[in-house]
């Protein structure tokens, strides 16, 4: 079974956000092929939750969670180990990340 190409799945979620009017940015571009994706979720409360994709490429699971400069902290340990991680942020007072929604799991 093939999979899709980080960069490609990268376009395809912050298209999906941008249609849902959530504001997301890449803060890291990783490697077009193959690089793994953390996606933060700022509720703009200095609170976020750091998301990774779990080891069968299926659900997304929570990797940190707290004050928004620890979960900060998680990312850049996590881009010292891998250079070529993709980091997206969303921003989201009602915290909608749309991660569990088809497609996107």
């Amino acid at each position: 079974m093939s999979r899709l190409t980080a960069r490609f799945w990268v376009d395809a979620y912050l298209t999906r956000l941008r249609l849902a009017d959530i504001p997301a940015f890449v803060v890291a571009h990783g490697d077009d092929t193959a690089g793994a994706v953390l996606v933060k979720l700022s509720t703009l409360d200095g609170r976020a939750r750091l998301f990774q994709r779990g080891f069968d490429q299926g659900a997304w699971v929570v990797l940190s969670e707290g004050a928004e400069p620890e979960v900060d902290a998680a990312i850049a340990r996590q881009r010292g180990f891998d250079p070529d991680l993709w980091v997206i942020e969303v921003e989201d007072r009602a915290g909608r990340h749309l991660l569990d929604e088809d497609g996107l799991a």
